[in-house]
């Protein structure tokens, strides 16, 4: 059984995905006094640093576009390796690996901001697995 969701509550929801620093302070300001409970960055870098940090202290749920957007390069990354190995995948396959790793990047990304004590903050998660993945990967090529 799926849990009911009410129009109310799909309406008090944001996606900005249009370009950069598309929510400003301003916007920001309306959707928290307009009963917003998350926002999704569906663009690269959508809203500004000001944005975020109002949307933070109101605690509403701010899942980052580092993570977020991750969809659109896993999906060209599935491209290239198609590429490389001369094969094609069906339609299922490619949706099937995009769902495996955006889960993933949801539970690193949470499971980062639990450990590093600032559970529910997708942005300080986001930003950390981003940072240890990079280090990791040049500690591993010698740097």
């Amino acid at each position: 059984m799926s849990a009911k969701i009410s129009i109310t509550e799909i309406l008090f929801r944001a996606f900005p995905c249009a370009t950069q620093n598309e929510l400003n302070e301003k916007d920001a300001k309306n959707l928290i006094k307009n009963g917003c409970v998350s926002v999704t960055e569906g663009a690269n870098i959508p809203s500004t640093t000001e944005a975020v940090n109002l949307l933070l202290e109101h605690k509403i749920c701010l899942a980052p576009a580092k993570a977020a957007n991750a969809g659109g390069v896993a999906v060209s990354g599935f491209e290239m390796s198609q590429n490389a190995a001369m094969q094609k995948w069906s339609f299922e396959e490619v949706d099937r690996r995009l769902k495996e790793t955006m889960e993933n990047i949801c539970e690193n990304v949470a499971s980062t901001a639990k450990e590093f004590e600032v559970e529910g903050n997708y942005v300080v998660g986001a930003n950390i697995a981003g940072f240890k993945r990079v280090a990791d990967a040049m500690i591993a090529e010698g740097v």
